[in-house]
């Protein structure tokens, strides 16, 4: 569920337009005029205002955003304006440029988009980069990442219900046999996660757990610091329970010495018009206190209050 507050009575798009102009000229930016607009618009009315805004006063509103604001917030008004498309074809490219085996930013987006956001990912990436997101996932990664991950961004799934039980039967002993004898970068694990549909792999691995009496997930916990372990369990979180991969993400963002903005900022502009509500109420179960009084406790400044604002934590 969205946490996004829409108001039911909305101004025009010209005028959103000339308050946002206004809050960004002369000296001084009024920062809550920019978050009381930008924070309260789906991704069509924020797309919209670009356009018009472009239109209007013959600036891109992100350019003109991105010089008058700062810091952890600029960077939360620069992903949550754009598009979701661009939005994650953007963190595709930053991933890309400064990978190390931990990075999970391609993993979510290859695995928490729908086929059709992910083909419009890769579209808007060949765009704005004028290259593919294929060619430089396989430039920057090596050995089994490549392998793993090259699959994993140009998959195209099949989105239906629908299950073969005695595919899902075979499957898990598949990677059952894989895992046991430790060949985690199997041409057949890559496979299955790679290509199967959300429902085909919840069933395979409900009969993986039924057959063996374990989750597949603590099979891939044998050496706990390999990171392409650590990948395929992300995976596999991703693909069968997103709103506890995220939760856990946002955890470990704030319940830490210092936080991790990038990693929060990330699933907050992301989620927020998906499921950041399914997310938030994880968090509340998993750690007794809800998601905002975290946020609140652990961010300042302009930056706490976009942040909660696209949690619907303010007046819209």
């Amino acid at each position: 569920m969205s946490t996004l507050k829409v108001p039911q009575s909305l101004p025009s798009v010209a005028d959103d337009c000339e308050q946002l102009r206004k809050a960004v000229e002369g000296w001084g930016t009024n920062e809550d005029l920019i978050i009381s607009i930008l924070a309260h618009r789906n991704g069509a009315q924020r797309k919209t205002i670009r356009e018009t805004y472009a239109r209007t006063f013959g600036e891109d509103l992100l350019k003109i955003l991105d010089k008058e604001l700062t810091s952890d917030f600029e960077r939360l008004v620069h992903l949550w304006t754009l598009e979701s498309s661009e939005r994650d074809a953007f963190l595709a490219n930053e991933a890309t440029k400064k990978w190390t085996s931990s990075n999970r930013v391609l993993v979510e987006i290859g695995c928490t988009r729908s086929s059709e956001q992910l083909f419009l990912v890769r579209k808007a990436y060949h765009v704005l980069y004028k290259k593919s997101l294929e060619e430089d996932v396989a430039h920057h990664t090596t050995g089994d990442f490549r392998k793993l991950l090259l699959p994993l961004v140009s998959s195209y799934r099949y989105e239906g219900d629908e299950v073969n039980l005695t595919l899902a039967k075979t499957e898990a002993k598949l990677l059952h046999d894989k895992i046991s004898n430790k060949a985690y970068n199997d041409d057949d694990i890559i496979r299955i996660l790679a290509t199967r549909s959300r429902a085909q792999i919840n069933a395979t691995l409900n009969h993986y757990k039924d057959q063996f009496g374990q989750d597949i997930n603590k099979d891939l916990k044998a050496d706990p610091k390999d990171e392409f372990l650590s990948l395929l369990r992300a995976i596999i979180k991703c693909l069968t329970r997103p709103e506890k991969y995220f939760e856990k993400v946002v955890r470990l963002s704030i319940n830490r010495q210092g936080t991790d903005e990038e990693a929060l900022t990330r699933v907050v502009a992301t989620r927020a018009e998906f499921d950041l509500k399914t997310i938030a109420d994880e968090y509340q179960r998993r750690s007794s206190i809800p998601l905002e009084r975290a946020i609140a406790k652990d961010t300042t400044g302009d930056y706490e209050k976009m942040l909660l604002a696209l949690l619907g934590q303010d007046d819209a």
